[in-house]
């Protein structure tokens, strides 16, 4: 989840989370467009034609049916956006609408409990301390109402459960006293404390007297940390598998740990969904491992990225010999695998699933879902014996969007029933990767053990098994020919009428459709249509610092419709509902309309609220020399309300009604530096969390660009730079953005 062509900066990270390790031979759109009708045709309508007899042609019933134990009241008034848009702007603070305020809830290295210090500014925290500590890299998160049984209960506001995922470590700030020790080998030290300040943060919060604020309840025994060093239950289909067994556990039942936790889900039971997206950060190999390898392993590891002799840039593995360091090498070292940690490369890259309820539960690895670069897991809204349905993103350029639906329909009476009602309904069911198609229909390409040539005898991989399938669902998703997109990123479902809208936040390596791609670049196609090219210099820097973006450096929005209100369907409908642009841009750059109080660019947390109100955020590099990255409400329409476009670089493709100052605006704008990301809204949308990751990230110690979030009351601060939560609220205590 990392902006255009930059990974987030550890120190002297070499890691390219763009890196592209998807060299399957799948169609892609351009080829499809080619095979069904020229672009001339699609210009004089044919797209258009096709495109309106399919939108058309579905219908329009919200997933919830009659059935949804959770039906949405009926609107007294259609959604209306209701504040005035913050201007663009690059200060160090987080600035909101007129009438709003905002306050800071928890930030790195604030305890969760009596007993350990306050943070201190100059990374003396203990290591273990961090086991108690908000951890870093604030990201995605969900509230969950609390009842005062100490339970689940979804309607309630003013108390309850913050899940908050801390993807990564800020390298040059906050953690370490002198920000991280160079060197061929890391400090053990300071290896340890990163290990556990990735991970998860549970927080009971609560509103202040009075106010629509909230404040986290500092010793409440719902504070946990999960961190990468705790124990996990591996469960589904990959459990027990060889492909799981480690000298932690030989069996393949378990492993420790959970790593650069990005976007999340929740569960209708009441359980919290942390996704493992780019776990290659802290995973070593050694030189010459391939040759202690079968075929199909050296196979899977490069299709996963992980070549031999690749070392990460956290470089975790060399702080010792102990196993909390020993387990980052995925290497051959022992005489089979219960004898080393060659398999831990698998044992990430899943959606864990955390019990906030219960403080003493053991999170599990759903391996159902299978195994990528997880930015998230966004349900679709659950109905009364239909199953649960899930969505998910491969946030990597040329990967593909995934669905989840379980072998289990859903009871209500499962309410509160935390890790055993994930089983029943994580553990069994079918995954499928999309295929989406020139004229604005897509299919779910089922990736099920012995189904669609998915079988040992498969010559792009030979899948043993449902396990192999799911820990390798890449390799599946290559075989059955799903869509490389622009880097799927977050998800959300409408709950107003169960539309699926996924981010697809930049893509460098998209070619003009008149040049022949070499290595791994594309073409555009009508799903990922965009290719320009565009010079920016910001003036801010000292020296000002020129740049050069092409492809599709400012993202865009899919949405669909599925043909089915159950879920369960194997065919939808697409358009693109947004694409990010500045104001100013040409026409078929800009392409949605876009003006000066809506333009954004590199789009990426993505959540409907309960209200049907759409949250949208950036994590941008293309547009940061006029801008700080921010966040826009939004009152979507639906699939079909637009129409044919043809987009720069002349790819014909179907796009959604044109944004206008009533339908999208700027809400928010974050600190320097920073990535907005994160977002929950309380069942009476009164209190908004979001969460402000990396501020000052371009930095240093010596020469920081941020002081946040102290400066968000002390202009004059100097304080180090930390991620944070933030509570948006309306003066008046009002609904917020309506």
């Amino acid at each position: 989840m990392d902006t255009l062509q930059k990974a987030h900066s550890f120190a002297e990270n070499n890691y390219d989370d763009n890196e592209i390790v998807n060299p399957s031979a799948n169609p892609h759109m351009n080829e499809l467009v080619a095979a069904m009708v020229s672009r001339r045709q699609a210009l004089k309508g044919g797209v258009s034609v096709a495109a309106a007899t399919l939108l058309g042609g579905l219908s329009l019933s919200a997933c919830g049916g009659g059935d949804d134990p959770t039906p949405a009241p009926p609107a007294a008034k259609p959604l209306a956006l209701g504040f005035s848009a913050v201007a663009k702007n690059k200060n160090d603070v987080v600035t909101v609408p007129e009438g709003y305020q905002a306050s800071i809830l928890h930030a790195l290295g604030d305890p969760l409990h009596w007993g350990d210090a306050t943070w201190a500014n100059d990374g003396t925290e203990t290591a273990d301390s961090y086991n108690r500590r908000i951890g870093c890299g604030h990201d995605g998160m969900y509230y969950f109402g609390l009842s005062e049984a100490g339970k689940y209960q979804a309607d309630r506001s003013d108390r309850g459960l913050l899940c908050v995922n801390h993807e990564y470590v800020v390298g040059p700030y906050s953690l370490h006293p002198n920000g991280l020790t160079a060197g061929s080998t890391r400090i053990a030290s300071e290896v340890e404390k990163e290990i556990y300040a990735h991970g998860v943060s549970v927080a009971e919060v609560q509103r202040k007297s009075g106010s629509m604020d909230m404040a986290m309840v500092r010793g409440s025994r719902f504070n946990r940390r999960i961190t990468s060093a705790t124990v996990m239950d591996i469960t589904g289909p990959a459990r027990g598998s060889r492909l799981m067994q480690t000298r932690f556990s030989a069996t393949g039942r378990q492993t420790r740990g959970t790593n650069n936790n990005c976007a999340n889900g929740y569960t209708p039971w009441g359980t919290y969904l942390t996704c493992e997206e780019n776990f290659l950060n802290v995973i070593s190999r050694a030189v010459g491992d391939d040759a202690l390898r079968s075929a199909a392993e050296v196979v899977a590891l490069k299709r996963y990225g992980l070549t031999q002799g690749r070392v990460s840039p956290y470089k975790w593995d060399t702080a010792g010999t102990d196993d909390l360091f020993a387990r980052w090498t995925s290497s051959v070292t022992g005489a089979d695998a219960t004898q080393d940690y060659r398999n831990t490369i698998n044992t990430f890259g899943w959606v864990v699933e955390i019990d906030p309820f219960n403080p003493d539960s053991v999170p599990a690895k759903r391996s159902a879902l299978g195994r990528f670069n997880h930015e998230g897991a966004w349900p679709a809204p659950a109905v009364v014996g239909q199953p649960i349905v899930i969505y998910m993103g491969d946030d990597a350029r040329n990967e593909y969007i995934y669905k989840f639906v379980s072998k289990a329909l859903w009871s209500a009476a499962d309410v509160n029933g935390g890790m055993a009602a994930g089983a029943k309904y994580l553990d069994e069911g079918t995954l499928y990767v999309a295929k989406f198609n020139a004229d604005g229909s897509g299919q779910w390409l089922e990736l099920t053990h012995g189904k669609n040539g998915l079988d040992a005898s498969n010559t792009t991989y030979p899948f043993a098994d449902q396990a192999d399938v799911v820990t390798h669902a890449r390799l599946a998703g290559d075989f059955l020919g799903a869509t490389k997109m622009d880097r799927p990123e977050w998800g959300a479902v409408n709950p107003l009428n169960g539309e699926a809208y996924m981010t697809l936040t930049n893509n460098s390596n998209r070619v003009d459709p008149t040049a022949t791609p070499t290595g791994s670049q594309l073409k555009p196609d009508a799903a990922n249509p965009r290719y320009y090219s565009d010079t920016k210099t910001d003036d801010s820097k000292t020296p000002p610092v020129s740049t050069v973006s092409k492809g599709n450096p400012n993202g865009h929005i899919i949405r669909w419709r599925e043909a089915a209100s159950n879920g369960a369907a194997t065919s939808f409908a697409w358009d693109i509902y947004l694409f990010g642009a500045q104001a100013d841009a040409a026409t078929d750059v800009n392409l949605s309309g876009l003006t000066a109080n809506n333009d954004f660019s590199s789009p990426d947390g993505l959540y409907f609220d309960p209200r049907g109100l759409l949250w949208i955020q950036t994590d941008d590099g293309a547009y940061t020399d006029v801008t700080n990255c921010m966040m826009l409400a939004a009152v979507p329409g639906k699939v079909g309300d637009g129409g044919a476009a043809t987009a720069a670089g002349g790819t014909a493709t179907i796009k959604g009604a044109n944004a206008t100052d009533a339908t999208v605006r700027r809400f928010l704008v974050g600190p320097k530096d920073c990535e907005i990301t994160g977002i929950a809204v309380t069942p009476d949308g009164k209190t908004l969390f979001v969460n402000v990751q990396h501020p000052g990230e371009d930095g240093s110690l010596a020469s920081p660009t941020s002081a946040w979030p102290a400066s968000q009351t002390d202009s004059a601060s100097k304080a180090r730079p930390r991620s944070a939560t933030v509570v948006v609220t309306r003066k008046d205590s009002g609904a917020v953005g309506v």
